[in-house]
């Protein structure tokens, strides 16, 4: 078979590593061909692509962002009949399936080109860790060892000044970095969209640390907003997808705080250093294991479905499955983090 590979959205720690594993396991076990389409479906929707022959993914499992490169491309974008140019192009140069590894939008895109009769299987990717199909989906770990650094780091510059620092982390609709990065570092208070505390209450866990002579370390997903902030608090851009492009909530907080409590604040927004950098361990073996998996369920024509983690194995499920609901935070694990407030 000939297969297109693409990686679309964010760039993720993990995503060479999924590529190099979809090609050594096509080659070695089906004779398979490969070509990758450069950034996300904007190659496919264009026809830019470059071949994958073995030698060209050597060694890059280790390495961070994309050798296919990304982008938010959406082929049906202002009233476009994406699923028909993605047929022809694939047509052109003979592609038999085509492997999606992307996001929640990436994989929505997947599904629709999917019902319209398109081969694509779906590979899960979001540093987020917000896709509901999956347990977890690589480049998670990556990012929770990456801010879980940095709080670690801010911990300390915040002790020496007697300072509240304010970090903000990845986390559009869900908290996941926040929490698990948070509770790693010992934070006092952690901010998730998912369970919004009110600027009162989060200035009274911060007020009580500081009585206790800590520096206060406030953790906040980009997503979050205070429960009882006045229309407006934060006004955002959207992307191709519909969807607000977030970032800047703890630099409004961090004065915020100061203005309220006379405790000098400041804030840092980790952003794309999350992103970027080597994959931990465990996200180069799970990202292996479904590139490997992904390849399977193609010569298995399971088309329309997406490899997945389920406690330690890799299954495939629906690609709606994938893109129906968002993973919360569950409120058993905030409650947990909460315990520790203050």
């Amino acid at each position: 078979m000939k297969i297109g590979i693409l990686t679309s959205g964010g760039d993720c720690p993990g995503l060479n590593a999924v590529i190099r594993a979809a090609v050594i396991t096509g080659d070695k076990l089906f004779e398979d061909e490969f070509i990758g389409y450069r950034d996300g479906w904007r190659g496919v929707i264009e026809d830019d692509w470059m071949t994958l022959p073995r030698r060209r993914v050597r060694g890059i499992g280790r390495i961070g962002g994309t050798i296919l490169g990304t982008s938010r491309s959406n082929p049906f974008a202002d009233g476009e009949d994406g699923a028909e140019i993605v047929r022809r192009h694939m047509d052109e140069q003979d592609v038999d399936a085509l492997l999606a590894i992307g996001g929640d939008g990436t994989l929505s895109t997947a599904h629709r080109l999917s019902e319209a009769g398109i081969p694509v299987v779906g590979v899960p990717k979001t540093v987020d860790n917000d896709l509901d199909a999956t347990d977890y989906t690589f480049g998670f770990n990556t990012a929770v060892e990456i801010a879980t650094e940095a709080l670690d780091r801010l911990r300390m510059t915040g002790d020496s000044h007697h300072r509240c620092m304010v970090a903000e982390v990845m986390g559009r609709s869900v908290g996941w970095i926040a929490l698990h990065s948070g509770m790693a570092a010992g934070a006092h208070v952690i901010c998730l969209p998912e369970f919004p505390l009110s600027l009162d209450e989060l200035c009274g866990h911060v007020q009580s640390a500081y009585d206790r002579g800590r520096a206060p370390l406030v953790v906040v997903a980009e997503g979050y907003v205070p429960r009882d902030a006045p229309e407006g608090f934060m006004d955002y851009d959207l992307d191709e997808f519909g969807r607000p492009r977030f970032g800047g909530i703890a630099e409004v907080l961090a004065p915020l705080i100061e203005e309220r409590l006379g405790i000098e604040s400041r804030a840092t927004v980790l952003g794309h250093i999350q992103r970027g950098g080597e994959p931990t361990g465990y996200d180069r073996v799970l990202s292996t294991r479904l590139g490997t998996s992904a390849v399977d369920l193609v010569h298995s024509g399971g088309f329309g479905r997406m490899v997945a983690l389920r406690g330690t194995e890799i299954v495939d499920v629906p690609l709606s499955e994938a893109i129906d609901s968002v993973k919360r935070v569950p409120e058993p694990r905030w409650r947990e983090a909460r315990t520790l407030f203050g």
